[in-house]
Parts: C-alpha cells; structure tokens; sequence
C-alpha cells in the first residue's frame, strides 16, 4: 500500500511520539518508527522519507490539521520534538475541516443509498459533524450518478432489503404493466437488482416453484409479511446467474451463444472503450468497422441495446437474431410512411 495512502496512520504513529515525555524523538527516530508501523503493515513498503515527515508535521500544525502545538528543542546540535502539553492528543480532538469534507463527499455519494435502513442515519450525520465548524455549505456537487431517488418503489427497497437479511416470506400486491387490476403473490426473496435505473426483487415463488421470479419495484403496491417458514436459497448463485445475460429477464430454457454485430463509425471507438458484456472480445476489420464477438443468452434487453444503436450497427449472427431486429426495424419504419 502506498505511503500516501495511509496518512492519518503516519498522524497517529507521529501523535504518539509527540505525547511521549520519557524519550527524545529526533527527525531519524521519528522516521524510523513510522516506518516500522508502515513496513509492519506492507512489507513491500520502503518506509517513509524526510520529506514526508516534515510535510506530515507541517500539516498536523496547520488550521487544515489539528492545530497542535508542538516544541523544537535543541539537544547540542540537533532537534527533539514534542508537545508542548503532552497530554494533548489529536485521538482527542474534533474532526478537522478537511476530514469534515472528506465525509461530507462520502455522504453525499451514499445519499444515492436513500431508502436502505443502514444509511439512514448518514443523512442525520452530516449537520452534527459541521457543529462548530466552518465548512462550505454553499459547495457545489462536483459529481453525480445515474440514479432518480424519485423513482416509484424505491421508498421499498429498505423493507425489501430487511425482508431479505432477515429471511422473511413476503405477501406482495403487484400490478404488471398487462394487469387490468392488482393481484397477490407470495415470494420468499433473495435478491435486489438494479438496472437501467430500475430495481428489481428475485426470489422464490412457491405457486409457481420458481427460484427466480422478479418483479419490479415500480409495480409493487402494497408489501405485508408472511407467517411461514422461509424458504432458503440453496439453488442458485446470483454472480453466475446473470453473467451470460444483460439485463434482468433470463428466457426459460434459453442458453448462451455467440453472437457477432458489426459497429460501424465513431459508435466503433466508444463500443471498444465501453464494453456491452464481460464476455465481449473485438477487432477492427477497418479505420470505422469494429466486430464485436458476445456470448450472452438472448433476451429483451439485448434485443433493446441493438436497437438502440440503431443505424450504427448490423447484427451478423446469429440469424434468428438478425431476424428479429430486422422485423423490428421495419415495424418501426412503417411508422413513417405517409
């Protein structure tokens, strides 16, 4: 691990030298132990260089770190250091301003979290660690997800989540986009998938026995318990299962095949640098012609990626694929004809 990557460790091994009042630390023997801390924890570690000790130091009695008050004094021709209260300890101390950005930052990226019990509490946190000191509350956001914390269901996810940790049967109200009206299913669930911005529950449907039934949390209406024994999942490991599909929907009975579309102009350049699949290898057959090589089971949502490329790209196999985005295609250009 790299030296910069761990300063508040060299700050405490520094903070213990300093409030030492039985030994003399020079600049070597203050070296030598952050360096041992630093070896002990990575043995690949050279330790950590004058420079950087000085530079810790300067930071530690800055208004940025903690303000410490710390001595120099001269023993013949060189330099002790310790505190000039060596009871005084930055363990002690209140976070500094730039440790209360730095969480600030943090928070603000679990906030996409909203709806999941355990950061509820992150947006309570915040105000309560600016108490008393000045931070910038006026900052902008200098980073953003592709989330909508707006979206319909998500205030489910908590429960769901909880349902799952817990092993709890579920009585869910669901409406489909096909249903005229809601309906009730039991599911006994195991995992939460998000994808194109939508969330989606897998579990056990015991009407069905089914293990991977999914229903999408936009659709759910009402959520209540079941009084009955959960039934564990013992059959599937969620990594494998969607790593030959994209997307949510797995096609009963379907397997993976290879599959080969050509990307054609600068869609080819961003298709190499951001992969459609892990499974995806490429290769240029010209200056704007890229083959893209995919072993994926085919489904609704791959079907939807090609689409969405539209003229930008042509599948070359398999056929009944070509097929069916051709079909689609034409449908869709019939919508045009005057």
């Amino acid at each position: 691990m790299a030296i910069t990557k761990m300063p508040l460790i060299r700050y405490k091994v520094l903070d213990k030298c300093f409030r030492n009042p039985g030994k003399k630390y020079f600049i070597d023997d203050l070296i030598k132990e952050v360096s041992k801390v630093l070896v002990e924890m990575d043995s690949a570690s050279n330790g950590i260089s004058r420079r950087q000790i000085l530079t810790d130091i300067e930071f530690m009695e800055s208004s940025e770190g903690w303000n410490v008050d710390l001595t120099r004094t001269y023993d013949g021709k060189r330099i002790f250091y310790r505190y000039a209260d060596t009871s005084f300890s930055i363990n002690n101390m209140p976070l500094n301003e730039a440790e209360i950005t730095q969480i600030e930052s943090a928070i603000k990226v679990l906030s996409h979290f909203k709806g999941m019990p355990q950061f509820e509490m992150m947006h309570e946190l915040l105000p309560k660690l600016q108490e008393g000191i000045s931070v910038n509350e006026q900052s902008k956001p200098v980073m953003s997800f592709d989330a909508n914390q707006y979206l319909k269901g998500i205030e489910n996810l908590g429960e769901l989540f909880n349902a799952i940790t817990y092993k709890k049967a579920l009585l869910i109200t669901y409406q489909d986009f096909k249903s005229k009206s809601p309906y009730q299913i039991i599911l006994h669930p195991y995992y939460l998938k998000q994808y194109n911005n939508r969330w989606f529950l897998f579990g056990y449907n015991p009407e069905k026995e089914k293990y991977d039934w999914n229903l999408a949390l936009d659709r759910i209406v009402e959520i209540n318990e079941k009084k009955e024994k959960y039934h564990a999942n013992d059959h599937i490991d969620w990594d494998e299962y969607f790593e030959d599909i994209i997307g949510v929907t797995k096609p009963e009975g379907k397997t993976a095949e290879k599959i080969t579309l050509q990307f054609n102009g600068d869609t080819c350049k961003y298709i190499e640098s951001k992969p459609l699949h892990g499974s995806q290898k490429s290769k240029w057959t010209g200056d704007k012609t890229l083959i893209v090589a995919l072993e994926l089971i085919v489904n609704f949502e791959l079907e939807r990626m090609i689409l969405s490329y539209g003229e930008n790209v042509k599948v070359i196999s398999p056929q009944h694929l070509s097929t069916t985005i051709k079909n689609k295609l034409v449908r869709s250009l019939k919508q045009y004809d005057i």
